[in-house]
């Protein structure tokens, strides 16, 4: 009768049926020892010595400095084979802040020869998931930047950017991040727009403001944090009542759902709106329904997208150095790619830029 494993043949067997079973495939990077050895409750040294016999019977191989990887056929030691194309994966590219965003990525990536691979979520996580299994299906991409999708809520894809990156992607995210999922972010400092956006009216003399937020993104409960932060900071009361909360599908949907936001909004005098989009639509709102901005409702925007300049009435807005993200997140992506380690997140700040849709009221206590 055989005798029972020892533990690290255990661990040897157990990583041969995770590759048996396609929870991991050829160039795809196994977990660290660290995890292993919490996974299976012995020290590292054991799970080292499970790592050395696969790695001689050429199941695995080890790269310095990078990790233990499931070995692929046709590039053995030396590793997964270059395809020079960086994928981006946004929620949206032709409208919006998107074409800067992307032209900026694709300047930068160009210089390096690197082309771009572009995808589209449209915001919904089964389209995520079926972008990032042909990622991981076809090894025709060298890196990822995405767009993470509806951030605000729990999402069900993270174990594929987990895979990802096991298998030696480098996966970098703009505009938010998920939390619960390591990984480096360049965004636009969201609680600083939102905090600003709010001060800007309180220094207008306001002192009754209201907000519409977006709930299923991170960028809009971060951009709601900056919004409660100044009006604690100036010991104005929070009146939840006066706060919109709305979701992808609500924002196309707004205008079709006027009173909802005017009921909310009846006393106060301004309104810090999630983005351009948000504000023009409830600037189309006030005017259909005889309120005028800014004579009776001050409205700021952020993003300072083309949307805010070219308005009816035209929206200040906190602005967003798209241009300047695009570029730090392919810079980021490049260092990544020569095996430079990356720890930090940017968050980047610039300033307020003013327009016709805010005006200075007299406040009386």
């Amino acid at each position: 009768m055989a005798g029972k494993l020892a533990k690290y043949e255990e661990i040897a067997e157990w990583i041969i049926e995770q590759i048996k079973n396609g929870e991991l495939s050829e160039g795809e990077r196994i977990y660290s020892e660290n995890e292993m050895a919490s996974m299976f409750h012995v020290s590292r040294q054991t799970v080292r010595h499970a790592i050395s016999i696969l790695c001689e019977r050429g199941v695995l191989v080890s790269r310095r400095g990078s990790g233990t990887y499931v070995r692929e056929e046709d590039c053995g030691l030396a590793g997964r084979k270059k395809t020079m194309r960086i994928a981006v994966m946004l929620t949206y590219i032709d409208e919006y802040i998107f074409p800067t965003l992307i032209q900026s990525i694709e300047q930068t990536l160009t210089k390096k020869d690197y082309s771009l691979q572009l995808a589209f979520t449209y915001n919904t996580v089964e389209r995520e998931r079926v972008i990032l299994n042909s990622f991981l299906d076809r090894n025709r991409i060298d890196g990822v930047i995405a767009e993470p999708v509806k951030s605000g809520i729990p999402n069900p894809n993270l174990n594929i950017y987990r895979r990802l990156r096991r298998k030696g992607i480098p996966v970098v995210f703009v505009n938010s991040n998920y939390p619960g999922l390591e990984g480096i972010h360049v965004s636009l400092d969201d609680v600083w727009a939102g905090k600003t956006a709010t001060e800007h009216l309180l220094e207008c003399g306001h002192r009754k403001i209201g907000g519409i937020f977006k709930l299923d993104d991170g960028q809009g409960h971060k951009r709601y944090e900056g919004y409660i932060k100044a009006l604690m900071e100036h010991d104005i009361k929070i009146d939840e009542t006066c706060i919109n909360w709305i979701d992808t599908v609500e924002i196309r949907e707004m205008e079709r759902n006027a009173e909802k936001y005017l009921q909310r909004l009846k006393d106060c005098t301004a309104c810090v709106c999630y983005n351009d989009e948000v504000a023009v639509k409830l600037i189309r709102i006030c005017k259909a329904e005889g309120v005028s901005v800014p004579n009776k409702l001050s409205v700021v925007g952020i993003d300072n997208s083309e949307l805010a300049r070219y308005a009816d009435v035209p929206v200040t807005s906190v602005n967003n150095t798209v241009t300047e993200i695009g570029v730090t997140v392919a810079e980021i992506m490049l260092q990544m790619l020569e095996g430079k380690r990356v720890t930090e997140n940017v968050q980047l700040r610039t300033k307020l830029v003013l327009r016709n849709s805010t005006k200075i009221v007299d406040y009386y206590v």
